[in-house]
């Protein structure tokens, strides 16, 4: 399949921006993709499919461990470190080792139900969530405790179904996706929460789900639920004019 470029340059930043930058690099398929986080360990993603379990594969699609959890199901995922944090998707968080063993009981997000379709770690070590109902961007401590929150249909342009979210390390910026029933695009924001540029994707895929960044390559990762698909990219953010490229990140430690 020849490579697809989308690029778009979002307006009123100031100083000028390099545009935000996906070409297709590759796809396989995969059923109900719902979460997705890269981990470095294995150079694998970890995927959940708000099933039981969730599942560790590699790049191209082929599993390499599965584990479970306390909760009734795994609708959101994250390394933490040299763990895992998941998500129920109704405000109970647990975290586990990569082989799937308890480091302690579920615990609650501030606030209480909260429809977490997406988490991520900072670099400060919060927790950074995405819900849908209702739409918000929200920060909290390790332990659950709110620090910030933003409502995200007051943003311009407004994101009323996010799904996943990642952040790269070599920018802290956030990439979230939302859904069919909004815009069935990717959002980038500042580490703050400040909205840098926004791609449709359409062209690739549709009713995208997760998102995850491999940032020693500077590859993407979107689950689509339609068709039942990851798409790979080749991914450049949002960078204010002139500035040098971004140096890698982390990458595969197993080779």
């Amino acid at each position: 399949m020849p490579a697809r470029t989308l690029c778009l340059i979002a307006a009123c930043l100031a100083p000028p921006a390099a545009a935000l930058e996906l070409v297709e690099t590759g796809r396989y398929s995969l059923n109900r993709p719902a979460s997705l986080d890269y981990d470095p360990t294995f150079c694998g993603l970890w995927i959940a499919n708000e099933g039981p379990e969730a599942v560790l594969q590699t790049l191209d699609g082929d599993e390499l461990r599965r584990i479970g959890s306390d909760m009734i199901r795994i609708k959101a995922i994250a390394v933490e470190g040299d763990h895992l944090i998941l998500g129920d998707g109704a405000g109970m968080l647990q975290r586990v080792t990569k082989d799937g063993e308890p480091l302690g009981e579920p615990f609650g997000l501030q606030d209480g139900w909260a429809d977490t379709e997406g988490i991520a770690v900072a670099a400060d070590g919060r927790l950074v969530t995405v819900e849908d109902d209702p739409e918000r961007l929200s920060w909290f401590t390790p332990d659950g405790r709110l620090t910030q929150r933003i409502d995200t249909m007051e943003m311009d342009p407004p994101l009323s179904e996010a799904q996943g979210i990642a952040i790269d390390p070599r920018t802290g910026h956030m990439l979230i996706v939302d859904d069919r029933e909004g815009s069935n695009s990717l959002y980038e924001f500042d580490a703050d929460g400040r909205f840098l540029n926004r791609a449709s994707l359409l062209e690739f895929g549709d009713d995208p789900e997760g998102v995850a960044i491999r940032p020693g390559s500077g590859q993407l990762f979107v689950a689509f639920d339609g068709g039942a698909e990851i798409v790979t990219f080749d991914y450049v953010p949002t960078l204010p004019e002139g500035s040098a490229p971004l140096p890698p990140g982390a990458d595969c430690m197993m080779f």
